[in-house]
């Protein structure tokens, strides 16, 4: 994940531009791009300040017994009928059952070994 410039760099490139306003100069000069100028000259229009903006991240972790037990009450629910109860994506319930070891396949018929033990408890009875 990339890091932000620190406050000194944004303020010495812009007090560059006071003294030189060539974008492209200070681009070269400080080895940084032109959108970031031009974003940081807004920034200090709008908040009048260069602070770096932070990103509050809101990871939801997924209790793995309350997953336990709503797949035992409802085994036959799909991906995202999960996903919508624990208020996650589908691809967090995905990883959730993978790393708990259990699979969603729903019938083991499709399959060849499934259909040979079908086919002898069928000859057996």
């Amino acid at each position: 994940m990339s890091r932000a410039y620190s406050l000194d760099l944004r303020e010495r490139v812009l007090s560059f531009l006071e003294t030189n306003n060539n974008k492209k100069k200070a681009c070269s000069l400080f080895k940084i791009g032109i959108a970031s100028i031009y974003r940081w000259i807004r920034l200090k229009k709008t908040k009048g300040n260069l602070v770096p903006i932070r990103r509050e991240y809101a990871y939801k972790k997924i209790d793995y017994d309350a997953l336990k037990k709503y797949l035992e009450l409802h085994p036959d629910h799909f991906l995202f009928e999960i996903a919508e109860e624990f208020s996650v994506t589908p691809q967090a319930i995905f990883y959730a059952l993978k790393k708990l070891k259990i699979t969603r396949k729903k019938r083991q018929l499709s399959t060849r070994k499934g259909m040979k033990i079908k086919e002898k408890t069928f000859l057996i009875s």
